[in-house]
């Protein structure tokens, strides 16, 4: 090998060495055994699987989703995992992935259905195995399971079907999607992805009803599961049939709520002594900014619903800030809606800034899927988010079941790519047992190991 220079030179070519180039990605596929994920989707995905088929329509969608898991973003990159048999077993080819894809989409409702049916069950499963790590374990309406709603785009570089300029000047799709957050501990998932033209509106209610119905659906706590359930949504979410059809669901929620036109006239009438100071997300007192109570002062009619308070923030933009027309006597106000009735204004408005964290979560799912729509037709798409949000969910609940106290449970998809799935490692054969060696100069190597360990340890859910 020659060193000369910075850094070494040796002799490369190809030849059959028993290496792994995505060692790592065991543990997205014991995450698959342990919460029967595969099998749900067989089960559910039987009456599109032709006969004589050699490929499972439920092994071909969790190998989709677990490309998109550690780093590819289109149907092609599937080729990463049929590279690694001894890893991921054995993965269809290109043109019977594609079939199975206009099959689903021939008839999207219907597979749609008994893809979201597979993903219920087996979130039961994960959630069951994971105990008092899971985010329903001991919910209460003072520790409440918690959805966040969120709408995102998604450009499109191409004439694709229902693809439209945006209200951001782009050309593409604007998907609403809903994820449980697993809070400062963990990361979160996916329950639901509404694919929608890029014209669609911010605040359809109608779209907000079917994502809230979908999400509740998913976790599996009753269509009216109570205040154990907390909805979070930005301002988009603010109105008054929006609000109703949380009311109506019985959950707790804390939504944006829009100021109204004489809010200078409003501000000016609050007491000084009324307002409290703010906190910042770990707990401590903000400096600057402020909150209080304005539901008295709000002339809101019948069709709001009863029991509604609205508490706004005012803050002092800080230095080098662009002030705003909206800016009242240099402070900068926003506000929410809630049918919380206890609790200091303080830790409810940081509650509701959390819904921040599923700005996260949607880089996340863009990181693995959703940032491209690679197919032509809408239908074929809408199968397509449903692939983005196995992915999303196998990555969450391999954290959840695998490394619930772990650092690496929070790491974007990127860096748990670069240091966990990514390890390399080589097969070996002994006992007529399969062993997978990692290579102990990967420095990430042993959490793959307790992970790994843990997994295993977990039984396959019966049937």
């Amino acid at each position: 090998m020659n060193t000369t220079g910075l850094y070494p030179r040796p002799q490369v070519d190809v030849a059959p060495v028993p290496a792994v180039g995505q060692a790592g990605g065991i543990l997205l596929t014991q995450t698959l055994r342990a919460t029967g994920l595969t099998t749900e989707l067989s089960r559910a995905l039987a009456p599109w699987r032709k006969q004589f088929a050699r490929h499972d329509p439920g092994k071909i969608l969790t190998d989709l989703a677990l490309m998109l898991a550690v780093g590819g973003d289109c149907l092609a990159d599937v080729a990463t995992l049929r590279a690694e048999p001894e890893v991921y077993g054995p993965v269809a080819s290109d043109p019977t992935i594609s079939r199975l894809l206009t099959t689903l989409a021939g008839d999207v409702d219907k597979a749609e259905s008994a893809i979201s049916t597979a993903r219920r069950k087996a979130r039961k499963n994960a959630w069951a195995q994971a105990g008092n790590h899971a985010p329903n374990a001991n919910a209460t309406a003072k520790n409440p399971l918690v959805i966040d709603l969120d709408a995102s785009l998604v450009t499109s570089h191409s004439e694709k079907e229902f693809a439209r300029p945006t209200f951001k000047k782009g050309f593409g799709f604007h998907p609403l999607l809903a994820f449980v957050d697993h809070g400062a501990g963990g990361s979160g998932e996916m329950l639901t992805c509404l694919l929608r033209p890029g014209n669609a509106g911010s605040n359809t209610a109608a779209d907000h009803k079917q994502v809230i119905a979908d999400a509740l659906a998913q976790v599996g706590m009753g269509a009216r599961p109570g205040r154990k359930v907390l909805v979070r949504i930005d301002g988009a979410g603010g109105t008054k049939k929006t609000l109703q059809e949380l009311v109506k669901r019985r959950v707790s929620y804390s939504v944006g709520f829009t100021l109204p036109a004489n809010t200078p006239e409003l501000f000016r009438l609050i007491p000084k002594h009324v307002w409290e100071p703010a906190y910042n997300s770990d707990g401590d007192v903000r400096d600057g900014a402020d909150v209080a109570e304005l539901t008295g002062l709000l002339d809101l009619d019948e069709d709001w619903p009863k029991g509604m308070r609205v508490i706004v923030r005012r803050e002092r933009p800080h230095p080098g800030a662009q002030l705003r027309f909206d800016d009242i006597d240099g402070y900068r106000l926003t506000a929410f809606a809630t049918n919380t009735t206890t609790g200091q204004l303080a830790d409810l408005e940081v509650r509701h800034r959390r819904r921040a964290r599923c700005e996260d979560r949607i880089r996340a799912a863009k990181d693995a899927g959703l940032r491209n729509l690679p197919l032509k037709t809408f239908a074929q798409n809408r199968i397509w988010c449903q692939i983005v949000a196995l992915a999303s969910e196998i990555t969450a609940w391999m954290g959840l079941l695998a490394l619930p106290e772990s650092p690496a449970r929070r790491w974007e998809p990127k860096r748990q790519r670069l240091r966990l799935f990514q390890v390399p490692a080589t097969i070996a054969r002994h006992a007529r047992q399969r062993v997978l060696h990692l290579s102990d100069r990967s420095r990430w190597a042993r959490i793959v190991l307790a992970g790994h360990a843990r997994l295993t340890g977990l039984p396959a859910p019966a049937g």
